[in-house]
């Protein structure tokens, strides 16, 4: 049976909402290739692909985009582990402030970056830890765990208790149980959670600030360079890129869930 068309005003909204998100990316992107360097003219007088070759040629970039991926490597691996572990915990064991403690694990996402950040700072300057590529990890881990966590507690639930019970009855090892019969179920919730663990890391910019010291990750790099507008198409082309190595990990994350729900 086709579903009903929504109706014109309905979609006339949506369409909007989506020039409204998308519109400003188009602006960025179209100035990568203007020939100007300081002003910003619309239509561009002429299109050249010559900032492409300055960006690449800049070791400041390469830098900052090392130490992007590099975090967000870590701290994907590292929310990978404690949200697994997390999931599990609330889900399989009954303790006094489960929810309490489910609650304070998703906190983190809920909060204003500025809080999280100026909290880790103190946190850092009472310890007298030192800044360092670790500090901005830990940083980025305390939302990149929440998106691992959402994900395998949320299959977790759709798992019947009884296929462990069985698996478990016919002689099978804690570990062959959760190689068998729980990884089968849970691998495409963790992918998902890993690629936006590592979108989110990879393009965070509120808690870096907090936690870099002296250290530039690429969008600290973007936002360094807000106050050089001769070099304002170079940042254009990076902040594509940044947008573009972003949003690939979240299409292939939501597929992933799509077709897992379809399933």
């Amino acid at each position: 049976m086709p579903s009903e068309r929504a109706p014109l005003a309905l979609r006339i909204a949506a369409g909007a909402v989506v020039c409204f998100l998308h519109v400003p990316f188009a602006i960025i992107l179209l100035y990568c290739f203007t020939t100007e360097d300081a002003s910003f003219r619309f239509p561009p007088p002429a299109l050249t692909l010559r900032w492409f070759g300055a960006a690449w040629e800049r070791p400041d970039i390469w830098a900052a985009l090392g130490l992007s991926l590099r975090v967000a490597t870590a701290a994907t691996g590292l929310a990978l582990v404690l949200g697994t572990l997390a999931a599990f915990a609330v889900h399989r064991a009954r303790f006094f402030g489960r929810e309490a403690f489910s609650l304070l694990l998703v906190l983190p996402i809920a909060l204003p970056g500025i809080v999280t950040g100026i909290a880790l700072r103190s946190a850092l300057s009472l310890l007298e830890v030192p800044f360092s590529t670790w500090t901005i990890v830990i940083g980025h881990a305390t939302f990149c765990v929440v998106v691992v966590y959402n994900n395998l507690i949320a299959r977790l639930r759709r798992i019947a208790p009884s296929q462990i019970e069985a698996a478990m009855d016919l002689g099978a090892t804690p570990f062959e149980t959760f190689r068998d019969v729980l990884l089968p179920h849970l691998r495409t919730a963790l992918l998902a959670g890993g690629m936006l663990a590592f979108a989110l890391s990879f393009d965070e910019i509120v808690v870096t600030t907090f936690t870099a010291g002296q250290q530039e990750t690429l969008p600290l790099w973007i936002f360094n360079q807000l106050t050089k507008p001769r070099q304002r198409p170079v940042t254009n082309v990076v902040a594509v890129f940044v947008v573009a190595v972003t949003a690939l990990p979240v299409l292939l994350a939501h597929r992933l869930t799509r077709n897992d729900a379809k399933s």
